[in-house]
C-alpha cells in the first residue's frame, strides 16, 4: 500500500489496547470485575489501500459497581474514537440472598452466582432469578444446544423450587 494518509487501523489499535487492558477499580461482590471485549472490527476495502476508516464493537458487561453512565464517562475520557453505545437501558440485576426463591434453590443444592450473560431480566423491576435448564457454558455460543433430558430435569427443578415458595 502507498504510504499516504493515516492508517485508521493503526489509530484504532491504541483504543483497542485500552479496552483490552483497562481494569475498572471497583469490583462487584456478585458479578466480579466489569468486562470489556472487542468483538468486531471493520476496516479497509482493498489489500493495497491504506484504510481511512476503522470501526469496532466492544461488548461491555457492566456490573452493579457502576452505572452505565459512569462506565460510558470513563470510556469516553480514555479513548480517542467516537463512542456510540447501543443502549444504556440494560442494567445488571440481582436478588437478595434471603429471598424465598433463593432459599428454596439453595435448599435443593443449587449454587448462586452472577451470570455474565444478559437477558430480558435486565428490564424487570421486580425480584427475579435466572435459572435455566442445561449447561450455561453452552449458551451464547455457536451451535448452542440443550439435551431433551436437561429440559425434563429443568421442569422438575422448577417445580421443586417453586413448591416451597407457593405452598408457604
Amino acid at each position: 500500500a502507498r504510504e499516504e494518509g493515516e492508517n485508521a487501523i493503526y489509530n484504532a489499535l491504541k483504543d483497542i489496547d485500552w479496552f483490552r487492558n483497562y481494569q475498572f477499580p471497583k469490583v462487584s461482590e456478585i458479578f466480579g470485575p466489569l468486562k470489556m471485549t472487542v468483538t468486531i472490527i471493520n476496516a479497509g476495502s482493498q489489500h493495497n489501500v491504506v484504510p481511512a476508516n476503522c470501526s469496532f464493537t466492544v461488548d461491555v458487561r457492566v456490573t452493579d459497581a457502576y452505572t452505565n453512565e459512569e462506565v460510558l464517562e470513563v470510556i469516553r475520557a480514555n479513548v480517542k474514537c467516537d463512542v456510540q453505545p447501543r443502549s444504556i437501558r440494560l442494567k445488571p440485576s440481582s436478588i437478595d440472598k434471603d429471598h424465598p426463591i433463593v432459599k428454596a434453590g439453595l435448599a435443593l443444592g443449587r449454587i448462586t452466582y452472577g451470570s455474565p450473560t444478559t437477558s430480558d431480566q435486565a428490564l424487570l423491576d421486580i425480584p427475579s432469578v435466572k435459572v435455566g435448564p442445561g449447561f450455561s457454558g453452552r449458551s451464547h455460543m455457536a451451535d448452542e444446544f440443550i439435551y431433551v433430558h436437561e429440559i425434563a430435569e429443568g421442569v422438575e427443578g422448577y417445580i421443586n423450587m417453586l413448591n416451597p415458595v407457593v405452598l408457604e
